[in-house]
């Protein structure tokens, strides 16, 4: 049998935590700060755990990153 690779494009996007939890990015961080307030960039750039429903669609293109 093949081995299971783990989709590229979510190695960057998500971080599995030591306890298995998997965190991800804010959306509207990446151009036309400018025009944003400092507290606004700053809520931005923190990064949520994702939730439970939406870990299970991400679960088999994870399979393989480690923390």
């Amino acid at each position: 049998m093949p081995k299971m690779k783990t989709h590229s494009s979510l190695k960057d996007r998500f971080k599995i935590t030591g306890t298995g939890k998997v965190m991800r990015y804010k959306a509207y961080r990446n151009h036309l700060l400018s025009g944003k307030s400092a507290r606004q960039k700053r809520v931005l750039a923190t990064q949520p755990l994702m939730a439970s429903g939406d870990i299970k669609r991400l679960a088999q293109g994870l399979a393989n990153i480690k923390g």
